[in-house]
């Protein structure tokens, strides 16, 4: 009969003393299994940490995939290096590297500097196991963030604010099934905000509780330079502008000072219609828009009672209805990135369509716009592999337009030519009929 996890101890740990390893990790990977075929956690056998049960949750709720893989960034090198430079956690990179990263030569292990939203700023260590980790793209200007590949260290640390390891099939991607890893988050000492994480990634032994120890003891020694810093340049670290998240099918949200609120569609309608008319809006108007026939400005003063509780008070003005805070929304950054000619970087931004569940009229104009505008700038610039991207998007599929450019710019004797062509001819004849 197979050793049950225990019930007490610290629950971040992963592999605790007495564990047999090669017993873990067969529990573990069935524990996985039984979860991605049935979405439910394997209760009765109590096979898993409770931190990672509810992780793996996390994961399924957000639609990633366990198969699937964390996505690259698409900035050119000087770009990411120049992001990287300007980020914080840049001020404590000598510090991880004299701690963390001198030793790890021949070591097979790997150390990651992240940013506060899990992307990989730095990957240093073992070249062998550098190599290794292209396989799993755990690379630098990757996104590993809990949101994008589910359950791993560094983004599992950012979502809970908490060191933690993850070990072998733990992880809710099986491509990182044959790696354990532990990390934790740094903040900035002025505000107490999450400005990235660091990370150790290898084999079995990254997952002992040394380890979490190790991680812990080299984020107070990066915090106590961030003070330092603080001390010669008492500037804060985290951006403090508040962020409106509407894009895609997942819950729409406030980001403020790090931390997301989820939002109700009607409020995230709202705000997103107060930041697209910086004059503001009447509490007609702002009624029309929400909904042609169906509210009264009996209803809309209750929605922006409620809505003020969650945004803030002095953050709306009345009469008419205005933001009087910074608040910058995804779509809005969409627009800079096409102004700018980014287009990649847009279609970062761009994970679907504005509020898609929304059927306010005014929300509706915002979608088409913005997808027209996306658009237009995929037909413009006439990129192959942006063009790829979008077409295999939820949102670009059935993109005929952009089908069309995609076949246009292919070469007609390679393989990907006929495949590309025979969806184009498909389109024809569902049009034709």
């Amino acid at each position: 009969m197979q050793k049950q996890p225990p019930t007490g101890g610290n629950p971040w740990v992963a592999v605790r003393p007495g564990d047999d390893v090669a017993v873990l990790a067969r529990r573990v990977s069935s524990a996985h299994q039984l979860f991605v075929d049935r979405s439910v956690p394997d209760t009765e056998q109590n096979a898993v940490r409770s931190v990672i049960l509810d992780s793996w949750m996390r994961s399924t709720r957000k639609g990633v995939n366990p198969d699937g893989a964390a996505r690259a960034d698409h900035l050119a090198a000087s770009e990411l290096a120049e992001y990287r430079a300007s980020h914080p956690m840049a001020l404590i990179r000598p510090v991880v590297r004299k701690l963390l990263v001198e030793d790890a030569a021949d070591t097979g292990l790997l150390v990651a500097i992240t940013d506060e939203k899990g992307q990989l700023l730095w990957v240093e260590g073992d070249s062998s196991a550098k190599d290794r980790a292209l396989d799993m793209n755990f690379v630098e200007g990757a996104d590993w963030s809990e949101d994008t590949v589910g359950t791993n260290a560094p983004g599992t640390a950012l979502a809970l604010d908490h060191c933690v390891q993850i070990f072998g099939a733990e992880h809710f991607s099986r491509s990182v099934h044959e790696w354990s890893c532990s990390a934790a988050p740094v903040h900035d000492p002025a505000t107490g905000l999450i400005v990235g994480a660091i990370d150790i990634t290898g084999g079995p032994r990254v997952a002992v509780p040394e380890v979490l120890s190790l991680i812990r003891a080299t984020v107070a020694a990066a915090e106590a330079e961030l003070r330092l810093n603080l001390l010669r340049s008492p500037q804060p670290l985290v951006d403090t502008v508040t962020r409106l998240q509407v894009l895609g099918s997942g819950r729409p949200s406030l980001v403020r000072e790090g931390r997301r609120t989820p939002l109700s569609q009607r409020h995230a309608e709202i705000l997103l219609l107060l930041a697209e008319h910086p004059e503001g809006l009447s509490s007609d108007r702002l009624a029309v828009l929400l909904d042609e026939s169906d509210l009264d400005s009996v209803t809309i003063r209750a929605e922006m009672s409620r809505l003020r509780k969650v945004f803030g008070t002095a953050g709306i003005g009345s009469r008419p209805y205005r933001l009087l805070a910074d608040l910058v929304s995804d779509v809005q950054q969409v627009r800079s990135a096409l102004d700018r000619g980014e287009l990649a970087a847009a279609l970062d931004i761009y994970s679907g369509p504005v509020l898609p569940g929304s059927d306010a009229p005014g929300v509706e104009d915002i979608r088409d716009e913005l997808r027209a505008r996306v658009q237009a700038a995929l037909l413009r610039e006439g990129d192959q592999r942006l063009l790829a991207r979008w077409t295999t998007s939820v949102h670009g599929r059935a993109d005929v337009a952009a089908w069309e450019a995609y076949l246009a710019g292919l070469d007609p004797r390679s393989p990907l030519y006929s495949q590309v062509k025979s969806r184009v001819d498909l389109f024809d004849q569902q049009y034709a009929t």
